[in-house]
This record gives C-alpha cells, sequence and structure tokens, in this order.
C-alpha cells in the first residue's frame, strides 16, 4: 500500500462548507442509454458538501466528480474520474461528472495534450480521493466514538464490522467537509482497484448520440454577435488595404475593422501561433450573413518582410526567425534534398561509425520524406467572447488553457484572475486546438465591439490558417560486412522548420557504430504539435528502413528487431538509451503471437512495425488482401504496453482511432503550396480515408501491467505508417518512401 503525502494535490483541498443547492449538474448517470429506465437515472441530492475542489458529495450519497483536464475525444473526461472514484471507493452508478472549469488554483495540470493526462494525473487523482475517503472515515469516527483505524469502506458505505455499524457517505458529508485535511494518505494496492480497469461507457455518450449542445459551436447567448475572420491568402503576405464598402451595406452587419492580436513586442510562448496575427473581421447578426459579407471584401495584400519575435521556451527566451517570401513545395522538396546531403548537427555518436561504413562490403541507403499535413478536425476553430472592462468570459475548445491565459491577459489588459476560461468539448484536436490564437481573437473582437461575440471558421479558414504538421525528409543508411552482418547505422533527417529525430531512441543503444545528426530549414509557414509530433514521421521511415534492412540481411523483420532488443538489454551501447529493452520486445513478441505471425497465409501480405513514444510501447502488424488486383486491409493486430489500463473499452477505441487515421494520413494526407498559398483548403481536395478502407478488423491486446499508466493518445498512431508501408510492399513489391503513399486517382479496394 502506498502512503502519499497530500500536500501533492493540497491547492485543490479546502476549508468546505456546505453548499445549499444541486448547482448546475451538465452530466448523466453512464449507465443511462438513450431509453432511459427509472431506477437508471440518479436522484438529485438537496444539499452538497464539498470535500474538495474535485468532490462533492450529496446527503443521499451521490457524488460529482470534476474532470479538470478539457476533452477532445481521448475519453478523460470518464477516464480520470475513474481513478478518482475507485480510490474514493464509490459505486460508480452513484457519480456525476462535471468539466471543470480552467481553474489553476484547484487543479493540477488542465492541460491535454502529450499524452500526459492519465500519466500525470495518475497520483494527485489518487491523492485526492482518497483524501476525501479518509476524512469521511474520520467524520463517522467522531459520530460514533470509535477509533478510524477500525473502520473500512465499500462502495460509498462506511462500516465498523466489530459492532455492525454502518452509514453512507452522504449521512457524514456534512461533517466530513469540515475536518482538517490529513498530512498523508494510503492509497489502495493495484489488486484492490475495482473501476480502475474496468470498462465504463463514456459519460457525455448519451448527450453525444441525442445531439446536446456541448461543444464551442453550439455555444448560444442573448446578445450575441457573429464575428468571421479573413487572413491573407499566402504565407508571408499581410494585409495593405481594405474596402468594405459593399461589405458594410449588407443585411446584419454591424461593423467591419482589423484587429492586431499581438503586440509586437510581445514574448510569446511556444502556443502563441505566428500564422497570422493582423486580421480583417466581420461582425454581424448571423453566420450566413456574415460569410456573405466576408465574400464582398476587397482586400488589398503585401509581402512581408523578414521577421524576429522572441518565444519563451523550455530551454528560456529565444530569437525566431521569420523569413520573408512566398514559398513553394517543388522548393521545399529541392531544399530538403540539399540538405541532405550536407554534415547535419551531430545529435549522437556511437564508436566509429564513418570508419565502419568505410569498411563495409555493402551499404544500404533509402531516403525517406513526407508533407505538410493539416489536423482538419470535424469542428472547425471557434469561440464565444464577453468581454467588459473588468473581466473576460471565454468559451470554446481548448487543449492548454493556461498557456493562452497569459496571452489573454496581455493583449487585453486585464488580470488572469479576472478572466474566466470555461472548457467547451473539442470536436477534435490531437494538436491543433493547443494553440489558442481563436480566443485571443474573439477576446479582441468582443473587446472592440463591447458586445458577446461567437467567432467562427469556415472550413477554408480553419484549413488554410496553418499549424500544420511539419514537411520532412530522412536519410537511413546501414553497412553491413561480407556475411550480411550489421557494422553501422546513420540517420540524418530534417524538416521545414524542425528536425523529427529523437537520437536516444532505439536503434540507438543496440548497434556499436551508430551516427545520428538532424537538420532544419527556416519557413515562414506555421507548424504546431500534431498528433505525436516528430514522431509521426520519424517511426514510419526508421520501421520501413528496418523492414528493408531485414530483408536485405536475409532475416525475418521481427527477428531482427528481437535481436537489437537483445542486444540493448544483455550489452546496451551508451548511456542515453530513453526506452525499455525488454518492454519493447515485450510488444513485439505479444504481437507475434496474436498475429500468428509464424503462421503465414498465401494470400495475406503482412507488414509489421513497433515504436516507443509518449512513455509507451506498441507493435502493429497490418494484413493486406489483394480483390480484383487491388490492395485492401484486412485486419490490423496492435499490441501495447502503456502500464495501468484505466478503461480498456474506450482505450481500445482510441487506438482504433489511431490506427485508422494513421493509414489516412500514410495513403492520402498532403497539404501543398504555390507562392505562400495552400492548396487544399476544403475535403474536395483534402483526401481523407474512407470508411470502406479503414480495416475490416482491429484487434488491440494490452500488456497486463502494475506500472503506472503511461501514454495512449498518441503511441498507437506513429506505428502504423510503417505498418502501412512495410504491407503494402508485400502485395505490391514495390517499397514507399514517400508520403503520400498513395496519388491522386488511387485508392484502397
Amino acid at each position: 500500500m502506498t502512503i502519499l503525502k497530500t500536500s501533492i494535490g493540497r491547492r485543490s483541498f479546502m476549508k468546505s462548507s456546505a453548499l445549499a443547492g444541486g448547482g448546475l449538474l451538465l452530466s448523466f448517470n453512464w449507465l443511462a442509454s438513450c431509453q432511459t429506465n427509472k431506477e437508471e437515472v440518479l436522484t438529485m441530492p438537496n444539499e452538497w458538501f464539498e470535500l474538495n475542489g474535485y468532490l462533492k458529495i450529496g446527503e443521499n450519497g451521490v457524488a460529482t466528480l470534476m474532470s479538470p483536464n478539457p476533452e477532445f475525444g481521448s475519453n478523460v473526461k470518464t477516464s480520470m474520474p475513474m481513478i478518482l472514484a475507485d480510490e474514493l471507493d464509490i459505486d460508480w452508478k452513484n457519480v456525476i461528472v462535471e468539466q471543470a472549469d480552467f481553474f489553476p488554483e484547484r487543479f493540477e495540470r488542465q492541460f491535454t495534450g502529450g499524452s500526459q493526462g492519465i500519466r500525470q494525473g495518475w497520483k494527485p487523482l489518487r491523492n485526492v480521493g482518497a483524501t476525501a475517503r479518509q476524512m469521511l472515515i474520520a467524520a463517522a469516527a467522531q459520530t460514533w466514538g470509535l477509533p478510524a483505524s477500525e473502520i473500512t469502506t465499500e462502495a460509498g458505505t462506511i462500516h465498523h464490522k466489530p459492532s455492525g455499524k454502518k452509514t453512507g457517505y452522504g449521512d457524514v458529508a456534512s461533517l466530513a467537509a469540515t475536518l482538517p485535511v490529513p498530512e498523508d494518505v494510503k492509497l489502495k494496492d493495484f489488486k484492490d482497484f475495482k473501476i480502475i480497469g474496468t470498462s465504463r461507457k463514456n459519460v457525455d455518450g448519451q448527450n453525444i448520440l441525442t445531439g446536446k449542445p456541448m461543444f464551442g459551436i453550439d455555444h448560444t447567448q442573448d446578445g450575441m454577435l457573429i464575428a468571421m475572420i479573413a487572413h491573407p491568402p499566402a504565407f508571408g503576405l499581410k494585409v495593405k488595404s481594405v474596402d468594405d464598402s459593399a461589405a458594410k451595406s449588407m443585411s446584419g452587419i454591424k461593423n467591419i475593422f482589423t484587429i492586431k492580436t499581438l503586440s509586437d513586442d510581445y514574448e510569446r510562448n511556444g502556443f502563441d501561433t505566428t500564422s497570422f496575427t493582423e486580421l480583417v473581421v466581420v461582425v454581424g447578426n448571423s453566420t450566413w450573413e456574415v460569410m456573405n459579407a466576408k465574400k464582398s471584401l476587397k482586400i488589398e495584400w503585401e509581402k512581408m518582410p523578414d521577421t524576429n519575435i522572441i518565444v519563451q521556451g523550455r530551454g528560456g527566451k529565444q530569437t525566431v526567425k521569420i523569413p520573408a517570401g512566398l514559398e513553394n513545395t517543388t522548393e521545399h522538396l529541392s531544399k530538403m534534398d540539399e540538405w541532405s546531403k550536407k554534415p547535419g548537427n551531430i545529435l549522437r555518436r556511437d564508436g566509429d561509425p564513418e570508419s565502419a561504413f568505410k569498411k563495409a562490403t555493402k551499404i544500404l541507403e533509402r531516403t525517406y520524406t513526407a508533407p505538410y499535413l493539416a489536423h482538419n478536425t470535424m469542428e472547425p476553430v471557434n469561440c464565444f467572447a464577453h468581454v467588459t472592462s473588468e473581466k473576460a468570459e471565454i468559451y470554446g475548445p481548448i487543449q492548454a488553457p493556461e498557456f493562452i491565459s497569459n496571452t489573454l491577459s496581455s493583449r487585453l489588459g486585464l488580470p488572469k484572475e479576472n478572466i474566466h476560461i470555461k472548457l467547451a468539448r473539442m470536436g477534435g484536436g490531437f494538436g491543433q486546438r493547443a494553440y489558442g490564437h481563436h480566443m485571443v481573437e474573439a477576446a479582441v473582437i468582443s473587446q472592440k465591439m463591447n458586445a458577446p461575440i461567437k467567432l467562427v471558421y469556415s472550413r477554408e479558414d480553419d484549413m488554410t490558417y496553418g499549424i500544420y504538421r511539419p514537411t520532412y525528409s530522412a536519410t537511413y543508411r546501414a553497412a553491413l560486412d561480407e556475411k550480411n552482418n550489421l557494422l553501422a547505422f546513420h540517420v540524418k533527417a530534417g524538416g521545414i522548420p524542425e528536425t523529427p529525430i529523437h537520437p536516444n531512441r532505439f536503434p540507438a543503444g543496440a548497434i556499436d557504430n551508430y551516427l545520428a545528426e538532424g537538420w532544419q530549414i527556416e519557413s515562414n509557414i506555421t507548424i504546431g504539435a500534431f498528433r505525436a509530433p516528430r514522431s509521426n514521421f520519424i517511426a514510419g521511415a526508421e520501421q520501413s528502413f528496418l523492414d528493408e534492412l531485414a530483408e536485405e540481411m536475409g532475416k525475418d523483420p521481427i527477428e531482427f528487431r528481437m535481436e537489437l532488443l537483445k542486444r540493448a538489454k544483455t550489452n546496451p551501447v551508451g548511456k542515453n538509451n530513453d526506452y525499455d529493452a525488454d518492454r519493447y520486445a515485450g510488444v513485439l513478441e505479444l504481437v507475434r503471437e496474436k498475429s500468428n505471425w509464424n503462421s503465414p497465409q498465401p494470400n495475406i501480405h503482412r507488414g509489421v512495425s513497433a515504436y516507443f513514444c509518449h512513455n509507451s510501447y506498441v507493435a502493429e502488424v497490418l494484413d493486406i488482401v489483394k480483390q480484383n488486383n487491388n490492395p485492401v486491409i484486412q485486419k490490423v493486430t496492435a499490441a501495447v504496453d502503456c502500464g495501468i489500463v484505466i478503461n480498456p473499452d474506450a482505450a481500445a477505441n482510441m487506438g482504433e482511432g489511431a490506427i485508422v487515421d494513421g493509414i489516412g494520413n500514410a495513403l492520402y494526407g498532403e497539404m501543398t503550396f504555390q507562392n505562400g498559398i495552400p492548396q487544399k483548403s476544403n475535403f474536395d481536395k483534402y483526401r481523407m480515408i474512407r470508411h470502406s478502407e479503414a480495416p475490416k478488423s482491429i484487434d488491440i491486446h494490452f500488456v497486463v501491467s502494475e506500472t503506472d499508466p503511461t501514454g495512449l493518445g498518441e503511441p498507437l498512431f506513429p506505428p502504423i505508417f510503417a505498418a502501412t508501408a512495410n504491407a503494402l510492399y508485400k502485395a505490391t513489391g514495390k517499397r514507399y518512401y514517400q508520403q503520400p503513399f498513395f496519388a491522386e486517382g488511387i485508392t484502397l479496394g
């Protein structure tokens, strides 16, 4: 049993008092389906007693648990309260879940991203639940005049077994809310979990299925006006002049003006986008009226000069150059090819790789490239803002409210405590919603109009605004001797405008002579986090190369990886290897077993891939069959080691989504540019995977583990790129080096 100091989450605990009335309850009994039975509906308490910032208990034993992190489909709104509820030891059917607002004084790390939500919330959430449980026990002990050490709990009931006394949490909640917070608490052992590790339905499921207004795009308020923005059509341009005479005379239009979202001397954080900070704004009564007025604007654009901005990063302040010019995809590819031939920045060197390559009998060299990718979330960018001289109310989709609160405070001239950010459920994200430019834009518009505003992007606005996955290139080389033994390994990778290399990941540590180099090219095209940043490219390149290298060496691709991992475990090279070779080999062994890898079938063409990122290990096997001479993805088998799995069904769902998303991006995803203009502005040109092209079945297996949970939203995404490429090679005889793998007009099936 773990003893945990409550100071981990001490700021979450308050000297609480009884809260009269139920307040606003936005959620529902998780058991309820679209056809709700009377016995499934929770009876709302007449009084609530708040034990801490995360939970309150009603006089009838019903508990409301706050979900601190924003939700965008990763199911944290269900899984995080499950952790809390298990340590609280309450029956899940008596739990209501509410989305917390941004409230850093109460909640730890309200950031959904980097697959870190569950990992970093694991101990604080358990601490919150266990502390509340101990306070309830103390209240019962005081009421009964008995030692707390003799009292136990089970499913929301408090027991003193020697005397037969028992009472519900609701009976002592009012007293517990007045008691001091204990100095330390005991956490459950793994074997005692009752909710963690079991499958629970999405607490928002019924609201989603029945179309309840829960997304930012749904929000309405009396007196609210609609705003849309016009940004430059090309990266490298800015506003020169605006002729709004025709638009201003149109029905329903209230105002047209330009705004500057960030001051010139503002020191940005990593989530303050550099895309377009000067915008033309149209404000009116309805989206349709505003959209039509926007189309009638006559805007003249001019080229931007070279610009330097100061960015506050993890390593402190740095000056970032935003170069002038109108960029083109053909020039990008040419530049990357040029830079790939130059010496890069040495990121890791083991042994003497240069000498080993000189001695090689054979050298295998391959170059892989990938384009920019747009996020293309189901819900386009939007935000509601109501800013007055004293305060600001913001409501919209955001992954990282902590970072944008500083920007809002600086731009609006308001203290952070006067800015209230309410967290809407996000209609997709995986990186895009980490950037809160839409919140700043909506707030500045509201401040100027002195009115509540809902900012809405069209799909074209959303897709052409930036924050793309960067474009990358990686060259891999392997040196072999006359017996096909591996002598040295060299990777040189870069991109516009960042390198994708993680120099201390596999196969580093498994090869005596190893060299990793990186390079990057400046650009004014705005990039940002995209599901599994950097890993989403480099995993595909690395694992495709390892597959071809295994074939060149005459080895089974899984066995070849296992041999390297055995070396990394028994006699590792270097001391900075950031992976556990045992756990890495474990998922490969599991996927080999579950996919029946060693029992090949003549009509099934298989590709394997494995990768470590976000503290988790994933191996995947993809099966292709040929129908009418076209490849069809029949099945994907995945093995995942992400520590303790909180909600197995939800975890499998998230993995399935990552796999389908990865296959679609590998085959079709691409954003190109001509003279700075994004060439794909809607789904008629930006090809997405279709339902009929998704795998016919996906089989995900989780390693049974008592290790603390690690990442899950992203780790299944990177390896599927190479599993797809390697299976396509087996089916077609062609190796795939450039994403997207399928040219325009080619489809699955």
